[in-house]
């Protein structure tokens, strides 16, 4: 039986919040359609206080930031990069193109071809999501993107200089210091200044999120993004201070991040909230966590293991973090989540940051449907095909002009006739 000591908020107020959010981000969205870069300015401003004489950064801009970041700093970024960099061109290997003769004469295929333009946004209000420009800017160009143009939000009244060598080094191939819906506008929809990108992605708040959601259509995207969720799976074996501290590592993205415990020990369910409570005491972000603990904090038991899989998979996690004995059983049983942590050797911070997979992952239950960022994301799986002999066209068009008459399809019938009439038997 499933029991549920702790509950987030409902889902009504989750869709009220909503709502100002959509109606705000179409405003904006209007006006920068309409106004271009005067809007984007106009909101920069608004927003972010920043209006400078151009939101490019210029060659001796982002050297001035190389300049200002430690060189320990930059390793750990090249670092991380080359995690990133490495898993990602394992992933492009993986796709390979296609040709097969499927009839005698009939030759189909398919191509890999990367996007041409992307446009990675990078989150930088209450934190300097360094990271971000990681998971997006090199994977694009480990999948082949031609154009990757990156943009963060000012911090501090500038630029970022960590983020701007973190996109630098990355690959990007213009550098913006821009941000919210602003950013993500001008680059799905072109200002005077900004080139139009074909595709969208990059983490953000839910403002950034809804901003996506409408442009997609007119540009891809990655996925939509809502807050950080991460879910800890936990037998007796994990102890309530690791449990605790995976849960609020999560928690203090924002103050509306679900962090879930799902635990077969009903013993480690009532030690939990009071490790988090000792933890909360002293982290320097608990002004974030605790409101994020408080209201989108859940602690589920379960008695069996089969359960916790069932559970686990109708929540459809960001993050998932397996603190068991035996973390491979959720491997190989679990089939809906973003990105899974297995065992007390790894944390989602790894993911987050530094170990090589993608931290840009699917939330609000869309882990039922689709996987995170990756390589394959940036690439167009296009088909084609060739007919090679008159047997083969005639073969082909004599099965297609009788599909095509039960459809009532009249001119996709003429077009199989035809090539039964020129190419068939005389």
């Amino acid at each position: 039986m499933i029991r549920f000591l702790k509950t987030g908020r409902t889902a009504e107020a989750k869709a009220e919040q909503q709502t100002q959010v959509r109606l705000t981000v179409e405003n904006i969205l209007g006006e920068i359609a309409a106004r271009g870069e005067h809007a984007v300015r106009e909101y920069s401003q608004k927003f972010d206080r920043w209006s400078p004489a151009d939101f490019r950064l210029s060659a001796a801009d982002i050297d001035a930031c190389l300049a200002a970041v430690s060189p320990q700093t930059l390793h750990d970024i090249e670092f991380a990069q080359t995690q990133i960099r490495n898993f990602a061109l394992a992933q492009r290997a993986a796709l390979r193109d296609v040709e097969i003769e499927t009839l005698p004469g009939v030759v189909l295929g398919h191509k890999n071809l990367p996007v041409n333009s992307v446009g990675c946004y990078v989150p930088g209000g209450r934190y300097p999501m360094v990271a971000s420009a990681h998971m997006s800017v090199v994977t694009a160009k480990a999948a082949g993107v031609k154009r990757v143009i990156a943009t963060a939000p000012p911090f501090g009244g500038k630029p970022h200089p960590a983020i701007v060598a973190a996109m630098h080094l990355g690959g990007a191939d213009e550098i913006y210091a821009l941000g919210g819906v602003q950013a993500v506008a001008a680059m799905a929809l072109g200002t005077e200044k900004i080139a139009p990108v074909d595709m969208i992605v990059g983490p953000g708040n839910a403002y950034v999120a809804e901003a996506k959601r409408q442009l997609f259509g007119r540009v891809g995207i990655d996925l939509l993004a809502g807050p950080t969720e991460t879910l800890i799976i936990a037998d007796e074996s994990c102890d309530a201070e690791m449990a605790a501290v995976d849960l609020i590592g999560q928690a203090e993205h924002g103050p509306g991040s679900p962090a879930v415990l799902l635990t077969n020990s009903e013993a480690l369910a009532r030690a939990v909230p009071a490790a988090i409570e000792q933890l909360l005491s002293w982290l320097p972000t608990a002004d974030i966590a605790r409101v994020a603990w408080d209201n989108c904090g859940e602690i589920i038991v379960c008695d069996t293991l089969e359960e916790m899989v069932a559970e686990a998979d109708r929540i459809a996690s960001e993050h998932v973090q397996v603190l068991t004995r035996d973390p491979d059983y959720f491997l190989q049983h679990m089939t809906n989540y973003g990105a899974l942590f297995l065992g007390a050797r790894t944390n989602v911070s790894y993911g987050d940051k530094v170990i090589g997979t993608n931290h840009t992952l699917p939330t609000m239950r869309a882990a039922r449907y689709t996987g995170g960022l990756w390589v394959g994301k940036f690439i167009k799986t296009c088909t084609y095909q060739r007919v090679l002999t008159d047997e083969a066209a005639a073969l082909v068009g004599e099965y297609c002009s009788r599909l095509c008459e039960i459809e009532g399809f009249a001119g996709h019938k003429e077009q199989a006739d035809l090539r039964v009439r020129r190419y068939g038997k005389r």
